[in-house]
């Protein structure tokens, strides 16, 4: 199982700008793809930017593109997330998510990993 550590959030002035770090450890290998989701007080936890292992293919959610990027360093074991221009609709506590795929003579089965979440608040 891969072990996930977030770490960069903070509080933060609307219009300005952190980078989310998620350092993976343990069984990384098999991983498929990691993004980042965040979840506001009183909603569900939604999709922010994935990147896939393979290709580095990424996905963004369309309330944030053109203002988050996602990134990784493979080398590292870590992916990013680089957030500017940031707005109080941002606020939320931010997990980094890793995917696993096996493939089963049934089909393809999926398993996501978790990290502990780190806090974005934006106050003037």
């Amino acid at each position: 199982q891969a072990e996930l550590v977030e770490s960069g959030g903070g509080l933060v002035q609307p219009g300005g700008s952190l980078r989310l770090s998620c350092a993976a450890s343990g069984s990384t290998f098999t991983i498929n793809a990691m993004g980042w989701y965040r979840q506001a007080p009183g909603k569900q936890r939604e999709l922010v930017a994935q990147i896939t292992s393979g290709t580095g293919t990424t996905t963004d959610a369309d309330s944030v593109k053109g203002r988050f990027t996602i990134s990784r360093d493979n080398a590292k074991n870590t992916v990013y997330l680089q957030m500017n221009n940031l707005k109080p609709e941002d606020a939320a506590v931010y997990y980094c998510n890793a995917i696993k795929i096996r493939i089963y003579d049934s089909g393809p089965e999926q398993y996501d990993y978790w990290g502990q979440g780190t806090q974005v608040t934006i106050s003037s």
